[in-house]
């Protein structure tokens, strides 16, 4: 990890001062899908700190390259985290983002993403888009973690530059896998409710 990673592992603890649950699951080393709820442009940053250090060294948050890309500073912070930025607006048929995200992460890293697409407005969290399911489809040997994330949104509201320091929590769930000839339709349903079972627990 460079300087600046270590400097966003403190700010990012400093200003969301999480706390992390591991609920019918244990940190480890293998590849892994985490999925997660998306309310705030803080949560990649926050999700990547939250992880144990050797677990973080392997896994990439999945980040919108038109955002992480503007000026100097963010490709830089982008950079540090070892974002895997996708084109949102050059998506085409032979550059597909789920192929990218498999030949970038290879047999090594985990993957940090938010089905959800764009961030939520409110509390409710919109339905899952197709990617994730075509993760689990095309690597149905990875395991899929849900992610809750509570509180971010209230750290870095929508349109905010600066953060307002605040506690929040991260609640990281049971594996989940595409079952064998499982629709699309039902797979996302469930993922996205195994995210939000956590909310409660």
């Amino acid at each position: 990890m460079t300087l600046t990673s270590h400097a966003i592992v403190l700010l990012a603890k400093l200003f969301s001062g999480f706390t992390v649950r591991w609920i019918d699951c244990q940190p480890d080393t293998c590849q892994r899908i985490y999925f997660a709820n998306h309310t705030s442009h803080l949560d990649a940053v926050v999700l990547w700190s939250a992880l144990p250090k050797e677990i973080r060294a392997l896994t990439r948050p999945v980040a919108a390259k038109d955002y992480w890309s503007g000026g100097w500073f963010k490709p830089h912070i982008a950079a540090s985290f070892n974002a895997l930025l996708i084109d949102r607006k050059e998506i085409r048929v032979h550059k597909s983002p789920i192929d990218s995200m498999i030949r970038q992460m290879g047999d090594i890293y985990s993957l940090i993403v938010f089905p959800e697409g764009g961030r939520s407005a409110g509390e409710e969290m919109s339905d899952f888009k197709s990617g994730l399911y075509y993760l689990g489809k095309k690597r149905p040997d990875l395991e899929l973690v849900p992610v809750y994330m509570e509180n971010l949104n209230r750290i870095l509201p929508r349109g905010e530059v600066l953060p307002v320091p605040l506690l929040s929590c991260i609640t990281i769930g049971a594996p989940i896998f595409l079952e064998a000839g499982e629709p699309k339709a039902d797979f996302l349903r469930r993922a996205r409710q195994s995210v939000l079972q956590l909310k409660d627990l």
